[in-house]
């Protein structure tokens, strides 16, 4: 899973430099797996290929799971703070779904929090999910950081993200997956 981690690093970094001289200013968001946050191979492979691009890294975001950074907090550490000082973000990915949540957010550099597609799918007919939304995205503004909405899948829970503050939403509603160069080509 690092080899493929480390391809799909290395074909976002290209695809961000091939739209940047075609004057299409392009940000991608890479999720990782657990092993490869641990591994400092991706880090040093990710660095090497963002020289060779000479892209702005602030348009490579790496998406960790909750999950993925509790598993080894040290590792993730090392990886977030290394790729933060390379001028990379990152997004704690299913924020909310697990208890730890409010550890990582002292620990870790994010500069992204995608709100758990569990918090978001019933948006409309729970109030407890409204709240819990409102406090994330109220933390989040506090520390000068983004959200992102998973799940997003009708007119309604939009407006009540509007409403909420969240950034911005990821879903079906929002748009189906396609192959990235069709989605370009369309643009």
């Amino acid at each position: 899973i690092q080899a493929i981690d480390g391809w799909v690093a290395c074909q976002a970094i290209e695809l961000i430099a091939e739209n940047e001289r075609a004057g299409r200013p392009l940000v991608l968001h890479v999720n990782l797996s657990a092993k490869s946050i641990g591994d400092p191979r991706l880090a040093a492979l990710t660095e090497s290929a963002l020289a060779g691009a000479g892209i702005d890294p602030s348009r490579l975001v790496f998406e960790l799971t909750e999950t993925a950074a509790m598993a080894n907090i040290e590792d993730a550490k090392a990886f977030a703070h290394r790729l933060r000082a390379r001028g990379c973000r990152l997004a704690l990915d299913n924020f909310g779904a697990g208890f730890g949540s409010f550890y990582y957010l002292k620990n870790l550099p994010f500069d992204y929090f995608k709100i758990d597609g569990d918090l978001i799918r019933d948006l409309a007919a729970s109030h407890m999910d409204q709240l819990v939304v409102g406090a994330i995205v109220g933390i989040a503004r506090g520390m000068g950081k983004k959200t992102i909405a998973e799940f997003v899948t009708d007119d309604e829970t939009v407006l009540l993200l509007e409403k909420a503050g969240v950034d911005c939403a990821q879903g079906y509603h929002v748009g189906r997956p396609q192959p990235l160069r069709e989605l370009l080509l369309s643009a």
